[in-house]
C-alpha cells in the first residue's frame, strides 16, 4: 500500500496550481479572442469557470443574448467534467448561465443564438466547417476563450490557423513544466522496439474471400515496395499510406508482446490498443463503443476492482482515471496531441509518485518516425529505449526480467 503525501505536499501543489491558474485568468483577461494551453491535470476547466465567475462579478454584460455563456468540447463526457468541477468548487452557480454543446452542433449553436462569451474546450479540435459560426460570434465583437493541453504543432494547419484566429494562444504551459514545478507526477517514457516477425503464419483475407499466409516483414515489405513506386500504382500515395500504416496496426506481434509486458505488473495497467477487437483480445474488461459494460467497467476499474482495463482512443480525453500507474500504448499514430492526451492519463498521481508509459514500435519501419513525432514534446531525459524480444509464436515467450518495468 502506497503512503500518502505528507499534507504540506498537497497544500504546496494545491497553492501552486491555484496561483498558475490566478496568472493564466490575469493573461486572458482582457483580450477579447484569447486562448491558453495548460498541462492535463493542473486545471483547465477551472480556469474557464472561474474566468466565467469573474464576468458575472463584474460589470453588467451587455447586450442581448441566449444565456451569457456557450461551453463547446469534442466530446459528452469533456463536457460532463464542467458542471462537476462546479460543484466541486462552489461554483454551481454559473451552471445557470451556461449552454453547452459539442462541436458537432457548435455551428448550429451559434447560428441559433448569442452568447457573451464562447469556450471551447481542446480548442485544438476545432475545424474549417467550424470557421462561420466562429467569425459570426466574433464579428458580433463577444468573446472566446479557447483551451488546451495540447495546441496545434503546425501553425499552418486547419487547426493551427483557426486556433491562431479565434483563440491565439497567449499562454503554454506544458506537462514537463508542471512536473518541474511539482503539480503533476513525475514519469517515464518506455519505447520497446520490436521486430518485426518473420514466421509466415499472418493470415490476410480478401474482399473476394480469398486468403494469403505471409509474414509481418514480408507483408510490410510489399507496402514498401508499392510506396517507393507509387507513381506507376492505380492507388494514390496517400491511400498507399494509410493501407500501409493499417498493415502495422493490425501486425499480431505487438498483440502478444502487449499480452505478456501487461502479465508482468500486479497492479493497475491500462491498454491503448488501435481497435475493438484488439481491445477485446487484450482483456477481460474492456471500454469502447459497442461494449454496454464499458462504463461499469471504467468504474471497476477506477475503484481497484479490476486490474486490466484494454481501451481505444475515445477514453483519452474527459477521462481521469486514479492512482494509475502503468500504460502500454499499441500505436503512437505519429501525433504529439494523441500521445499527450494518452500519457495525460497517468499524470493523476501524487506529485511525488513516478508513473510509467510504455511505448511499442516495430524497428525498422515507418513506426519509429511516428513514435519520434509523438514523443518531440516530451522531456528526452524521461525516454528510455529497449530491445523487445520477438514473439514469432504466441507461445514464445520470454523469461522474466527480460523487459524493462
Amino acid at each position: 500500500m502506497t503512503s500518502s503525501p505528507a499534507p504540506a505536499v498537497i497544500s504546496s501543489a494545491l497553492a501552486q496550481k491555484q496561483a498558475l491558474q490566478d496568472q493564466v485568468l490575469a493573461m486572458i483577461k482582457k483580450p477579447r479572442l484569447a486562448g491558453a494551453a495548460v498541462a492535463m491535470g493542473v486545471g483547465k476547466t477551472l480556469i474557464g469557470l472561474r474566468d466565467m465567475d469573474r464576468l458575472l462579478a463584474g460589470a453588467p454584460l451587455s447586450g442581448p443574448v441566449t444565456k451569457l455563456f456557450l461551453v463547446a468540447a469534442p466530446t459528452q463526457a469533456i463536457l460532463d467534467s464542467w458542471p462537476q468541477e462546479a460543484q466541486k468548487f462552489g461554483l454551481t452557480h454559473l451552471l445557470d448561465h451556461i449552454d453547452f454543446t459539442t462541436y458537432r452542433s457548435l455551428s448550429k449553436m451559434l447560428g441559433s443564438g448569442h452568447y457573451h462569451k464562447l469556450y471551447l474546450d481542446e480548442c485544438h479540435a476545432l475545424k474549417d466547417s467550424h470557421e462561420p459560426g466562429l467569425k459570426a460570434h466574433a464579428a458580433r465583437k463577444k468573446s472566446i476563450l479557447g483551451l488546451t493541453g495540447t495546441p496545434p504543432a503546425q501553425p499552418d494547419s486547419e487547426k493551427g490557423r483557426l486556433v491562431a484566429t479565434y483563440c491565439p494562444i497567449l499562454i503554454d504551459y506544458t506537462t514537463d513544466e508542471a512536473v518541474l514545478a511539482g503539480l503533476l507526477n513525475d514519469y517515464r517514457l518506455v519505447v520497446h522496439r520490436l521486430p518485426l516477425s518473420a514466421v509466415r503464419d499472418y493470415q490476410l483475407t480478401f474482399k473476394s474471400g480469398s486468403q494469403l499466409t505471409t509474414s509481418e516483414r514480408e507483408n510490410y515489405l510489399y507496402w514498401t515496395n508499392r510506396l517507393a513506386n507509387a507513381a506507376q500504382d492505380q492507388l494514390p500515395v496517400e491511400t498507399l499510406r494509410i493501407l500501409r500504416m493499417q498493415a502495422l496496426m493490425n501486425y499480431p506481434s505487438k498483440g502478444r508482446y502487449m499480452a505478456h509486458l501487461a502479465n508482468q505488473f500486479s497492479e493497475k495497467v491500462l491498454l491503448f490498443t488501435c481497435n475493438q477487437q484488439q481491445a477485446e483480445e487484450q482483456a477481460d474488461h474492456t471500454y469502447h463503443s459497442k461494449n454496454k459494460e464499458s462504463q461499469a467497467n471504467l468504474e471497476k476499474f477506477n475503484a481497484g476492482e479490476i486490474q486490466r482495463l484494454a481501451c481505444v482512443a475515445q477514453l483519452s480525453e474527459g477521462v481521469n482515471i486514479p492512482n494509475l500507474r502503468i500504460g502500454i500504448i499499441w500505436h503512437a499514430f505519429g501525433n504529439e496531441r494523441k500521445a499527450a492526451q494518452r500519457i495525460g492519463r497517468l499524470l493523476r498521481l501524487n506529485p511525488d509518485e513516478t508513473a510509467t508509459v510504455h511505448l511499442l514500435m516495430y524497428q525498422g519501419t515507418i513506426d519509429e518516425h511516428w513514435v519520434a513525432q509523438a514523443l518531440a514534446a516530451f522531456d528526452p531525459a524521461k525516454i528510455s529505449y529497449v530491445d523487445a524480444i520477438s514473439y514469432d509464436l504466441p507461445t514464445a515467450l520470454a523469461p522474466p526480467g527480460s523487459v524493462v518495468q
